[in-house]
């Protein structure tokens, strides 16, 4: 199947793109790897009046770390972040996740500010995101916004921009101490949707007990899930398999999932418990090291 008829922009600044995202409202989508868009315009399921092609556009492809955080911008591959030594050093859930996203073709086109925006529960950037505490930074023509991430992710494919914004980066706090983070997923072939999948973030104090703790959880609700009460019986406590083993059960009570050929909901609740713990144990791990 075709895409329907529409009208394609390719603006040099962020500034025209931004007043035609204005000037278009809701009949517009924004372009950047179109790994997602592509896919549902042909399949009719997206039917934007107006493309805005942001890839012309400088500034958007950047990877720091400054004044407290990692900054990813919208222009960012997954591939970048596969390959970004910043990465690497600053934040062990991005690192972790990054390879583990669709398949090679897809990680060099595909963006992870177009996977957040996107909103798949079924998608890891999420996930990883809402473990991380991370921030959407949105720009429109009437100015700036940021977001946190748990109130940017709304439902099913539902994202809390308004039209006329485009989110320009995605920014993550930097480990205030000592601090670990891993995505464990499973699918059934490479390149596939997850499962079931969990991103875990762990930061150590000086007291060695767990200061902070991020858990979420990928293809077991109708949207990527923080697992709240797992991450609060963790803060304050010594790190054990004991404590551990509670956040995997904790956890578990947060998903979901529904039985279909991937597997019972009862099998699926199980790895959600098994993962978390793995998970949690390889933060440790990393944050210790």
């Amino acid at each position: 199947m075709y895409p329907a008829a529409f009208a394609y922009s390719a603006p040099e600044t962020l500034d025209e793109a931004l007043a035609t995202l204005s000037q278009e409202g809701e009949s517009a989508r924004v372009l950047a790897g179109g790994q997602s868009l592509i896919p549902m315009m042909k399949l009719r399921l997206a039917s934007p009046a107006h493309l805005v092609d942001i890839n012309n556009i400088s500034g958007l492809d950047h990877i720091n770390s400054a004044n407290g955080y990692l900054r990813i911008g919208a222009l960012v591959r997954h591939n970048d972040i596969v390959n970004s030594a910043d990465i690497a050093a600053h934040n062990g859930a991005i690192a972790s996740a990054a390879p583990w996203v669709a398949d090679p073709l897809v990680r060099n086109r595909g963006t992870l500010c177009g996977s957040v925006a996107h909103c798949d529960p079924e998608g890891d950037w999420n996930s990883v995101m809402l473990a991380v505490r991370a921030e959407v930074v949105a720009q429109s023509a009437a100015g700036e916004r940021v977001i946190p991430i748990d109130d940017f992710v709304v439902d099913f494919f539902t994202n809390s921009l308004e039209p006329g914004e485009i989110v320009t980066e995605v920014r993550i706090p930097k480990y205030t101490g000592k601090g670990g983070g891993a995505y464990l997923k499973l699918e059934r072939k490479i390149g596939d949707y997850a499962t079931v999948a969990v991103a875990t973030q762990l930061q150590l104090g000086d007291d060695g007990k767990i200061s902070e703790a991020g858990v979420a959880l990928t293809a077991v609700n109708n949207k990527n899930t923080r697992a709240t009460a797992a991450e609060q019986a963790l803060v304050g406590q010594e790190p054990s398999d004991e404590l551990f083993k509670e956040a995997g059960a904790l956890a578990a009570r947060a998903a979901e999932p529904e039985s279909n050929v991937r597997g019972t909901a009862e099998w699926k609740r199980n790895v959600v418990s098994v993962y978390t713990r793995r998970g949690l144990e390889a933060s440790l791990a990393q944050a210790r090291a």
